[in-house]
Protein backbone atom coordinates (compact mmCIF):
# COMPACT_ATOMS: atom_id res chain seq x y z
CA UNK A 1 0.00 0.00 0.00
CA UNK A 2 1.40 3.14 -0.79
CA UNK A 3 2.46 6.17 2.08
CA UNK A 4 0.08 8.66 0.58
CA UNK A 5 -3.13 6.11 0.41
CA UNK A 6 -2.76 4.94 4.38
CA UNK A 7 -1.75 8.67 5.29
CA UNK A 8 -5.23 10.14 3.78
CA UNK A 9 -6.94 7.12 5.07
CA UNK A 10 -5.67 8.25 8.64
CA UNK A 11 -5.98 11.58 8.47
CA UNK A 12 -9.60 11.55 7.03
CA UNK A 13 -10.80 8.82 9.86
CA UNK A 14 -9.04 11.42 12.61
CA UNK A 15 -11.36 13.91 11.45
CA UNK A 16 -14.39 11.90 11.08
CA UNK A 17 -13.93 10.98 14.86
CA UNK A 18 -13.35 14.74 15.59
CA UNK A 19 -16.82 15.63 13.85
CA UNK A 20 -18.26 12.71 16.16
CA UNK A 21 -16.36 13.95 19.27
CA UNK A 22 -18.03 17.42 18.51
CA UNK A 23 -21.79 16.12 18.02
CA UNK A 24 -21.00 13.97 21.36
CA UNK A 25 -20.37 16.92 23.23
CA UNK A 26 -22.86 18.87 21.67
CA UNK A 27 -25.65 16.33 23.12
CA UNK A 28 -23.68 15.84 26.07
CA UNK A 29 -24.17 20.29 26.80
CA UNK A 30 -27.67 19.64 25.76
CA UNK A 31 -28.59 16.84 28.08
CA UNK A 32 -26.11 18.64 30.98
CA UNK A 33 -28.91 22.00 30.20
CA UNK A 34 -31.84 19.91 30.47
CA UNK A 35 -31.13 18.14 33.43
CA UNK A 36 -30.19 21.26 35.36
CA UNK A 37 -33.03 23.40 34.09
CA UNK A 38 -35.62 20.43 35.24
CA UNK A 39 -34.24 20.36 38.09
CA UNK A 40 -34.20 23.71 38.79
CA UNK A 41 -37.99 24.45 37.78
CA UNK A 42 -39.16 20.87 39.93
CA UNK A 43 -37.41 22.30 42.66
CA UNK A 44 -38.50 25.79 42.59
CA UNK A 45 -41.94 24.32 42.17
CA UNK A 46 -41.70 23.29 45.13
CA UNK A 47 -41.52 26.49 46.95
CA UNK A 48 -39.01 24.88 49.67
CA UNK A 49 -36.23 27.48 51.44
CA UNK A 50 -33.65 26.75 54.09
CA UNK A 51 -34.20 27.90 57.51
CA UNK A 52 -33.23 31.72 58.03
CA UNK A 53 -29.35 32.77 59.15
CA UNK A 54 -29.49 32.49 63.03
CA UNK A 55 -32.78 30.90 63.48
CA UNK A 56 -33.15 27.92 65.80
CA UNK A 57 -33.60 25.38 63.67
CA UNK A 58 -30.41 26.17 62.09
CA UNK A 59 -28.61 26.43 65.39
CA UNK A 60 -28.79 22.26 65.93
CA UNK A 61 -25.38 20.85 65.89
CA UNK A 62 -26.88 18.18 63.13
CA UNK A 63 -28.02 20.51 60.52
CA UNK A 64 -25.84 23.84 61.03
CA UNK A 65 -22.57 22.77 59.15
CA UNK A 66 -24.14 21.28 56.61
CA UNK A 67 -27.13 23.67 55.70
CA UNK A 68 -25.42 27.18 57.17
CA UNK A 69 -24.19 28.02 53.54
CA UNK A 70 -27.75 27.69 52.28
CA UNK A 71 -29.40 29.86 55.08
CA UNK A 72 -32.36 31.85 53.55
CA UNK A 73 -31.92 30.52 50.10
CA UNK A 74 -35.24 28.73 48.13
CA UNK A 75 -33.85 25.30 47.52
CA UNK A 76 -32.98 24.97 43.56
CA UNK A 77 -30.29 22.82 42.73
CA UNK A 78 -29.31 18.74 43.46
CA UNK A 79 -26.85 19.67 45.68
CA UNK A 80 -29.15 21.78 48.16
CA UNK A 81 -31.73 18.97 47.48
CA UNK A 82 -29.02 16.23 49.09
CA UNK A 83 -28.55 19.03 52.20
CA UNK A 84 -31.49 19.16 52.81
CA UNK A 85 -32.80 15.70 52.84
CA UNK A 86 -29.84 13.88 54.51
CA UNK A 87 -29.23 16.93 56.87
CA UNK A 88 -32.34 18.58 58.00
CA UNK A 89 -35.37 15.91 56.56
CA UNK A 90 -33.71 12.74 58.05
CA UNK A 91 -32.36 14.69 61.19
CA UNK A 92 -36.12 16.07 61.96
CA UNK A 93 -37.15 12.68 61.39
CA UNK A 94 -34.62 11.03 63.55
CA UNK A 95 -35.78 13.05 66.14
CA UNK A 96 -39.37 12.65 65.99
CA UNK A 97 -39.33 8.59 65.70
CA UNK A 98 -36.78 7.85 67.54
CA UNK A 99 -34.43 6.75 64.87
CA UNK A 100 -37.64 4.24 63.55
CA UNK A 101 -37.92 3.97 60.01
CA UNK A 102 -40.91 3.64 58.28
CA UNK A 103 -41.08 -0.23 57.99
CA UNK A 104 -40.34 -0.15 62.03
CA UNK A 105 -43.16 2.05 62.81
CA UNK A 106 -46.02 0.58 60.34
CA UNK A 107 -44.87 -3.22 62.00
CA UNK A 108 -45.20 -1.11 65.53
CA UNK A 109 -48.51 0.15 64.23
CA UNK A 110 -50.19 -2.92 62.90
CA UNK A 111 -49.57 -4.81 65.84
CA UNK A 112 -51.60 -2.23 67.97
CA UNK A 113 -53.97 -1.03 65.24
CA UNK A 114 -55.98 1.55 67.87
CA UNK A 115 -53.13 3.13 69.13
CA UNK A 116 -53.21 6.67 67.33
CA UNK A 117 -49.42 8.05 68.34
CA UNK A 118 -48.33 5.00 66.08
CA UNK A 119 -50.28 5.97 63.57
CA UNK A 120 -49.55 9.23 63.38
CA UNK A 121 -45.65 8.55 63.59
CA UNK A 122 -46.02 6.14 60.53
CA UNK A 123 -47.69 8.88 58.37
CA UNK A 124 -45.10 11.01 59.81
CA UNK A 125 -41.83 8.80 58.44
CA UNK A 126 -44.06 8.38 55.18
CA UNK A 127 -44.41 11.83 54.40
CA UNK A 128 -40.82 12.66 55.47
CA UNK A 129 -39.13 9.45 53.56
CA UNK A 130 -41.44 9.80 50.30
CA UNK A 131 -40.36 13.88 50.25
CA UNK A 132 -36.36 13.42 51.15
CA UNK A 133 -36.47 10.48 48.22
CA UNK A 134 -37.61 12.70 45.82
CA UNK A 135 -35.00 15.35 46.83
CA UNK A 136 -32.68 12.95 46.39
CA UNK A 137 -33.62 11.98 42.90
CA UNK A 138 -33.31 15.40 42.58
CA UNK A 139 -29.88 15.16 43.80
CA UNK A 140 -28.97 12.19 41.50
CA UNK A 141 -30.68 14.02 38.22
CA UNK A 142 -28.40 17.10 39.00
CA UNK A 143 -25.16 14.99 39.56
CA UNK A 144 -25.94 13.12 36.15
CA UNK A 145 -26.37 16.59 34.71
CA UNK A 146 -22.65 17.11 35.89
CA UNK A 147 -21.19 14.28 34.79
CA UNK A 148 -22.89 15.21 31.30
CA UNK A 149 -20.80 18.76 31.44
CA UNK A 150 -17.07 17.11 32.46
CA UNK A 151 -17.97 14.77 29.75
CA UNK A 152 -19.00 17.26 27.06
CA UNK A 153 -15.81 19.03 27.88
CA UNK A 154 -13.74 15.90 27.23
CA UNK A 155 -15.21 15.55 24.35
CA UNK A 156 -14.95 18.88 22.92
CA UNK A 157 -11.13 18.80 24.07
CA UNK A 158 -10.89 15.53 22.33
CA UNK A 159 -12.67 16.70 19.19
CA UNK A 160 -9.93 20.04 19.17
CA UNK A 161 -6.91 17.49 19.81
CA UNK A 162 -8.29 15.31 16.57
CA UNK A 163 -8.88 18.39 14.20
CA UNK A 164 -5.02 19.68 15.33
CA UNK A 165 -3.91 16.17 14.54
CA UNK A 166 -5.83 15.50 11.37
CA UNK A 167 -4.92 19.35 9.80
CA UNK A 168 -1.04 18.37 11.15
CA UNK A 169 -2.07 14.90 8.58
CA UNK A 170 -3.20 16.37 5.55
CA UNK A 171 0.06 18.91 5.48
CA UNK A 172 2.14 16.08 6.01
CA UNK A 173 -0.16 14.26 2.86
CA UNK A 174 1.28 16.84 0.71
CA UNK A 175 4.67 16.30 1.59
CA UNK A 176 5.05 12.15 1.06
CA UNK A 177 6.04 11.24 -2.03
CA UNK A 178 3.47 9.65 -4.52
CA UNK A 179 5.53 6.46 -4.94
CA UNK A 180 6.67 5.72 -1.64
CA UNK A 181 5.26 2.26 -0.35
CA UNK A 182 4.16 1.72 3.38
CA UNK A 183 7.09 -0.21 5.34
CA UNK A 184 9.82 0.72 2.40
CA UNK A 185 12.88 1.48 4.26
CA UNK A 186 14.32 3.36 1.47
CA UNK A 187 12.79 7.02 0.60
CA UNK A 188 12.03 7.83 -3.04
CA UNK A 189 14.11 11.69 -3.51
CA UNK A 190 12.11 13.91 -4.72
CA UNK A 191 13.14 15.00 -8.34
CA UNK A 192 14.03 18.29 -8.24
CA UNK A 193 12.73 20.86 -11.08
CA UNK A 194 14.49 23.38 -12.25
Amino acid sequence: MRRRTLDALLTTGGLIVAIVLLVAGGLLTWANNFVGDNVRTQLAAQNIFFPDKGSEQLNDPAVKPFLEKYAGQQLLTGDQAKAYADHYIKVHLEESTGGKTYSELSNISRANPTDEKAAGLVQLAFRGETLRGLLLNAYAFGTMGKIAMYAAWASFAGALGMLVLALLGFMHLRRVPVEEEVGSTRRTPAVATA
